[in-house]
């Protein structure tokens, strides 16, 4: 096998449209899913060495849409994952290994955008692997959580979250790009609106960083998932024929909240390229008060996520398996 190729990015920045693109292109195994290894499944099923919990991990995963997706023998894989498998990369490199093979390909591609903040222990276990970080602009990001209910501000928070989103895009875009440096040139950017507006150029940078041919041509023909079609939050801009991924919040981020959030965010915004629509004031209290809150959340649910039984109480690793 070749080198994998990890797709990270803040949730609702194109990392589904970028992998389609590359699944298009030809030569990588095509598993239209996210794995959730490092956010969700060891923290469910705890130490992967315990022969319990593989067996435990394996009765729920062959029952979730994952191992649909994948057409592999139930009776192989979990034969191997019980063998083999001590933990949660084991795991996603014995289930990868064995899609590619089986389709006749030497690439992977892991998708799953939550994968940012794990990147250092994933180069640990992958060393070859590489990871292309896709870059959204962050009202637009926000925009798209916020329909689609995945902004999750704290229960006595619900009109700030949008702002919320904000700090949040800035946590996990800041945390990659802090580890992508460490990881020298196994580490890359890609804008989704230069992917979106001008993707053969785009995809020709990229092309070369993978070493791998994504032919625009081919893309195009191929077209699968949302190159044909759009994954989108506002299907109401499908159905009008006018779909605009790109700037859609100049019309549809609310004015007052969209102080707030560039107050919140915006030099980091300016700092990547991302303009604020008027000169960001000072900080006052209230910006500030978001700002610590939603920060020690962050980083306090993504340490409680590994470390505690947090996502065992929260979630059914088979239920987040979701076709893309």
């Amino acid at each position: 096998m070749k080198g994998p190729v990890f797709i990270i990015g803040c949730p609702r920045s194109g990392t589904s449209f970028l992998y389609h693109l590359m699944l298009s292109a030809g030569g990588f195994a095509e598993f239209r899913t996210q794995m959730n290894v490092y956010d969700v499944l060891e923290p469910i099923y705890g130490d992967l060495r315990v022969l319990a919990n593989r067996q435990r991990m394996m009765k729920d995963w062959l029952q979730s849409k994952a191992f649909a997706v994948s057409s592999l023998d139930a009776d192989e894989i979990k034969k191997k994952v019980l063998a083999e498998c001590r933990n949660g990369s084991d795991f996603l490199r014995i289930v990868m290994d064995s899609v590619a093979s089986r389709q006749g390909v030497n690439r992977w591609i892991d998708s799953t955008p939550t994968n940012a903040p794990h990147m250092l222990r994933i180069h640990r276990d992958f060393p070859e692997a590489k990871f292309v970080h896709i870059i959204r602009d962050p009202r637009d990001v926000a925009l798209s959580l916020d329909k689609r209910g995945w902004t999750r501000p704290l229960p006595w928070d619900k009109k700030n979250s949008l702002p919320a989103a904000g700090v949040y895009w800035k946590w996990i875009v800041t945390k990659a790009r802090n580890d992508g440096k460490a990881l020298g040139n196994f580490y890359t950017e890609i804008r989704y609106e230069d992917l979106a507006q001008n993707p053969k150029q785009s995809l020709s940078g990229l092309g070369e960083f993978l070493d791998h041919d994504l032919d625009y041509d081919r893309i195009q023909r191929v077209s699968i998932g949302s190159v044909r079609k759009p994954l989108t939050s506002f299907d109401e801009d499908l159905e009008s024929g006018i779909f605009r991924p790109v700037g859609r919040w100049q019309e549809r981020f609310p004015a007052d909240k969209l102080a707030v959030f560039e107050a919140l965010i915006g030099d980091y915004m300016c700092q990547l390229g991302y303009p604020t629509s008027k000169p960001v004031s000072a900080s006052n209290f209230r910006t500030t008060v978001i700002r610590l809150t939603y920060g020690m959340f962050y980083e306090l649910k993504q340490w409680a996520k590994i470390h505690t039984p947090l996502s065992r109480w929260s979630v059914n690793y088979s239920e987040i398996l979701i076709d893309k």
